[in-house]
């Protein structure tokens, strides 16, 4: 071999030592995704049989990079997937263990999604607040307890944090409310206890925000109207108290609103009646009076759940001038008097006005 000849062989050799060493993930990296599967037993599905070789970046399930910098980025396991994993062993996964803080050395990650593996548990790591490129953080369908991160608002880029279906407690942190960027909140079905944040209406760019079956007291907070792209509020079955707002039926685009299964009384405010508000589910509170008579041409309603309160007097005859009502429940109040005839009346059941004082018509039984 002449000298040229190895120079040559010798500078290839180099180039590609070199290109695969910036294709793999670094070796920090991978150790710490190392780490985090010893802290997880799975032993059905197998879905971390791939994670293998040097290179996390390739062929690593659930693990992708980004391109420029070959970092990981994103984790992505959920427990019930169209995966063919989970359709050739034909059932969901399940999971226990625990996350390992180790998830914290993974610095540019952007994603994680650890969901519906039933059986995972211990506390969300507090270093996660560190990862200052995290902008989903899905841990639904657990067995997580402890806290949410009390500094959890230095995740300025998050956009959606879900940790609804666990074992969560503690009160909602008040720097939640410096997530300017979010726009998806779930923490449904937790033992998350105390007030919602007084400033919760900084949360701007929210478009969803699903807290109900918790332990949630207090006030609804006016802030809460100030959050123009919000169309879902999910506060029901909770321990709320006080007054609706009547701002919140002002918000431009705010769909559906269910309150129900609180301890919220006083007047239902009238904007809520002639709102964007389609999905009105107001029941098992401790509302009481007459039943508003301002509804017209603007209240349309898929669903429109008033029962078991404690309104009395009779049905508000301009409920027939709604443009839609497809779901009425009026039953288990005071209510009295002749059922008002025509639409929406017509085609409503018996159930939806049942267990009241003395209503009648149809489709009761007809008046004395």
């Amino acid at each position: 071999m002449t000298m040229l000849s190895y120079i040559t062989l010798l500078a290839t050799l180099t180039i590609l030592i070199f290109t695969s060493t910036v294709r793999s993930c670094p070796a920090s990296d991978r150790a710490a995704l190392l780490a985090f599967k010893a802290a997880l037993h799975e032993p059905d599905l197998g879905i971390f049989n791939s994670w293998t070789g040097t290179d996390c970046c390739h062929n690593w399930y659930g693990v992708s990079c980004d391109m420029e910098t070959k970092r990981v980025a994103d984790i992505n396991l959920r427990g019930e997937s169209e995966d063919p994993i989970f359709q050739k062993a034909g059932r969901s996964g399940y999971m226990t263990g625990s996350i390992s803080p180790s998830i914290c050395k993974l610095e540019r990650l952007s994603s994680l999604t650890i969901a519906d593996w039933k059986g995972i548990s211990g506390p969300i790591p507090p270093c996660i607040t560190s990862l200052p490129f995290l902008r989903i953080l899905d841990l639904i369908g657990n067995q997580i307890s402890g806290e949410i991160p009390a500094d959890i608002g230095r995740l300025d880029r998050m956009t959606v944090l879900n940790i609804a279906d666990n074992l969560v407690t503690g009160r909602i942190p008040r720097s939640l409310t410096n997530l300017s960027s979010l726009m998806h909140l779930d923490l449904r079905n937790n033992r998350i206890w105390g007030s919602l944040p007084n400033d919760f209406g900084r949360l701007r760019m929210l478009s969803r925000a699903l807290l109900s079956r918790n332990y949630i007291s207090g006030t609804i907070p006016d802030s809460i109207s100030k959050i123009y792209r919000l169309a879902d509020l999910d506060l029901s079955l909770n321990k709320l108290s006080g007054e609706i707002p009547a701002s919140l039926g002002k918000m431009a685009v705010l769909a559906t609103l269910n309150l129900d299964s609180n301890k919220l009384s006083g007047k239902i405010p009238d904007s809520l009646f002639n709102s964007a508000i389609g999905n009105l589910n107001l029941s098992k509170n401790y509302f009481q009076g007459y039943l508003p008579d301002v509804f017209g041409p603007k209240s349309y309603f898929t669903v429109l759940d008033l029962s078991y309160n404690n309104f009395w007097g009779p049905i508000p005859k301009s409920l027939s001038q709604s443009s839609f009502i497809g779901h009425l429940d009026l039953s288990h109040n005071r209510l009295c008097g002749r059922i008002p005839a025509g639409p929406p009346f017509d085609h409503l059941e018996a159930s939806s006005f049942a267990y009241n004082a003395c209503l009648c018509g149809k489709p009761l039984g007809a008046c004395k």
